[in-house]
């Protein structure tokens, strides 16, 4: 059996669920405790004991034990190749690849100027309002980004070709601005209609459905949201 170690809102856990589901994989996931105030501490034993950062996901398959969220995929699709979430051909798969260090290392930093929405605060938390105002550019500069991707659409239905790990990486990012209250994708109406057809997908309605459970429980409600 494979375990997973996650966390209730982890951007990064809720990938290598999707991956997970999409492969038909049979796994247990074992809960990071998680505040808003406190964030992912203390730290999940197990988590540290593999991950040396603490942090989740963690991926333990058999005497395989690994850590972050892409060398899981990419672990996963070595181990378990059918069905395939990565093309065959080395110069596809490289063009998948980079679609994930865009999702973690293109798209999160902005993203990360929306996180505090889902805080709760005070009306006059100088903190929180201090963060709001920085949030305009962080929006922009998402606004940006999803206007790369709208064009990298044009004529896809996937961003590889074939529904694949590049659609699962890049989807939380997207999914996660939406439910900050980030830009609007009616700019962006590729970008829009593959977000679409990505919430159909079993694997992703069933991750989503758990992010807005989680959310009740631990997040306040962010005005504007539309996730």
């Amino acid at each position: 059996m494979i375990t997973l170690y996650s966390g209730p809102l982890s951007l990064f856990s809720r990938k290598v669920e999707i991956a997970l589901l999409e492969k038909g994989l049979a796994f247990e996931t074992v809960m990071a405790p998680f505040t808003q105030s406190g964030g992912y501490q203390p730290k999940l034993p197990e988590a540290a004991a593999i991950n040396p950062k603490g942090q989740v996901p963690v991926l333990v398959d058999g005497d395989v034990a690994i850590y972050d969220s892409t060398v899981i995929l990419e672990y996963l699709e070595d181990a378990h190749p059918s069905p395939p979430l990565y093309p065959a051909s080395a110069g596809a798969r490289a063009a998948c690849r980079l679609y994930d260090l865009y999702a973690d290392e293109i798209l999160l930093p902005p993203l990360r100027g929306l996180m505090h929405r889902t805080e709760q605060h005070a009306a006059d938390d100088q903190r929180w309002l201090a963060a709001e105002a920085d949030a305009a550019e962080a929006a922009a500069g998402l606004a940006r980004r999803f206007a790369k991707l709208d064009a990298d659409l044009e004529g896809r239905s996937w961003l590889c070709g074939a529904f694949g790990a590049a659609d699962i990486s890049v989807f939380l990012p997207v999914h996660y601005s939406e439910r900050l209250a980030g830009p609007s994708l009616d700019g962006a109406p590729r970008l829009a209609e593959w977000r679409r057809r990505m919430l159909e997908r079993a694997s992703v309605a069933k991750v989503v459905a758990a992010i807005r459970d989680a959310d009740a429980r631990l997040s306040a409600p962010v005005d504007g949201a539309r996730a």
